[in-house]
C-alpha cells in the first residue's frame, strides 16, 4: 500500500471515528434532556393509548442498543428526524436555514483573511511600531467586546442614528415579498440569488443590511487570525532560510511576502478553517439581535420550545461542518507542505 492510500486510509477511518462518536453523543443527549418526544408530539391531552402506540411507533420501547441502531440507520439515511413545532422534516428545514448562517460567516471570514493575515505580517515585520500596537489594540477590543453588545451598538449606530445600513433581517420587507416572486432559489444564498437574477436593487438591498452583522463577525474573525498571523511570522522572520534569501539579493517584500508568508500558510490554514467553523455555529447571538433566520438562531429556537429533534438534527449539521473543514484543512494543509506528504 502506497504512503498516500496508507494516509488516506487513516484520515477516513478518523473521520467515521469522530462521526460515530457525534451521533453517539447526541443520542445520550436525547435520551437524557427532561423532555418527552411522545407529550411534545401528541400534547398533554393525548390518551394512555394514543401514547403507547407512538412510543411503539418511535421504537421508544426497544431495547436502547436497538434504538441506537435505529437512529445510526436513519442518520445514514438522512433522515434527522421530524420537527416537533412545524412537522416538516429537520433536514429539509435545516437546508433552507442552512444557507443564511453560511452567507454570513463566509463572508465574514473573507473579511477577517484579507484584513487580518496583512495586518499580522505587518505587524511582525514592524514589532512595537504604531501599527503593530495599533493592531494589536484594535483585535484585543474586536475579540474581548461581547458579540450582542457590538451588534446593539451598530444597529444604533449605523442604522437608527447614521442610516448607513439596512436594519435587521435579509432584506427590506417590499424587497423580501419581491424576492419571493420574482427570484427562483438556487442556492437560498440572497447574494447570489439575486445577482443570477439580475435584480440588482435588490442585490444592493441585500449587501446593506448583511455588511454590518458581517462586519461584526469579521472583526471577532480578523482579531484571531491576525493574531495567530503575527505569532507565526515573527517565527518564521528568525529562520536561517530566510537569511539566506536576503543574502541573495532577494528584495525585502518577497522574502516576507513570498517565502515567509508561504511557510506560515501552513498552520495558519488551521486557524482559517477553525474560525471559519466558528462562525458558521457560534453566530447564535449575531443572528437573534439582527433576526437573520440562519442554523444557529433556528436551533436556539428550537431550544427554547423542547423541539430536540430539531436541535439535535441540527447539532449533527455543524457536527459534519466541523469535520468537514477538518478534512478539508488536512488536504490543503498536505499540499502546501510537501514534506506532510
Amino acid at each position: 500500500m502506497t504512503p498516500f492510500l496508507k494516509q488516506t486510509g487513516s484520515t477516513l477511518f478518523s473521520l467515521a471515528l469522530t462521526f460515530l462518536g457525534l451521533l453517539i453523543v447526541t443520542f445520550i443527549i436525547a435520551r437524557v434532556v427532561p423532555v418527552d418526544p411522545v407529550t411534545a408530539l401528541l400534547g398533554e391531552r393525548a390518551t394512555a393509548a394514543q401514547i403507547a402506540e407512538m412510543r411503539a411507533r418511535l421504537g421508544l420501547d426497544d431495547p436502547i442498543w436497538r434504538q441506537f441502531g435505529i437512529y445510526l440507520w436513519d442518520v445514514a439515511h438522512f433522515d434527522l428526524g421530524t420537527s416537533i413545532r412545524s412537522r416538516e422534516p429537520v433536514l429539509s428545514e435545516v437546508a433552507r436555514y442552512f444557507p443564511a448562517t453560511l452567507e454570513l460567516s463566509t463572508l465574514a471570514t473573507i473579511f477577517g483573511v484579507l484584513f487580518g493575515v496583512p495586518a499580522g505580517v505587518l505587524g511582525a515585520t514592524r514589532p512595537g511600531s504604531i501599527f503593530d500596537q495599533f493592531t494589536r489594540l484594535f483585535g484585543l477590543i474586536g475579540y474581548s467586546m461581547p458579540v450582542f453588545w457590538l451588534g446593539l451598538i451598530g444597529l444604533l449606530v449605523f442604522y437608527g442614528q447614521l442610516g448607513w445600513v439596512g436594519g435587521p433581517g435579509r432584506l427590506d420587507s417590499a424587497y423580501q415579498m419581491a424576492f419571493e416572486f420574482n427570484v427562483t432559489p438556487v442556492t437560498n444564498m440572497i447574494l447570489i440569488d439575486t445577482a443570477l437574477a439580475g435584480e440588482w436593487e435588490m442585490f444592493a438591498n441585500a449587501i446593506s443590511h448583511i455588511i454590518l452583522p458581517a462586519g461584526i463577525l469579521a472583526w471577532l474573525s480578523m482579531a484571531y487570525i491576525s493574531r495567530m498571523t503575527r505569532s507565526f511570522m515573527m517565527n518564521e522572520l528568525g529562520q536561517e532560510y530566510m537569511t539566506t534569501a536576503r543574502v541573495k539579493g532577494m528584495s525585502e517584500a518577497r522574502v516576507i511576502w513570498v517565502h515567509g508568508l508561504r511557510n506560515t500558510m501552513v498552520p495558519l490554514i488551521t486557524v482559517i478553517a477553525l474560525s471559519y467553523a466558528y462562525l458558521l455555529e457560534g453566530a447564535v447571538l449575531t443572528e437573534t439581535i439582527f433576526a437573520w433566520p440562519g442554523l444557529g438562531r433556528y436551533i436556539t429556537d428550537a431550544l427554547l420550545i423542547g423541539d430536540m429533534p430539531a436541535v439535535l438534527g441540527g447539532t449533527i449539521v455543524v457536527g459534519c461542518v466541523y469535520i468537514g473543514l477538518n478534512m478539508v484543512s488536512d488536504i490543503l494543509y498536505r499540499l502546501a507542505d510537501p514534506r506532510a506528504r
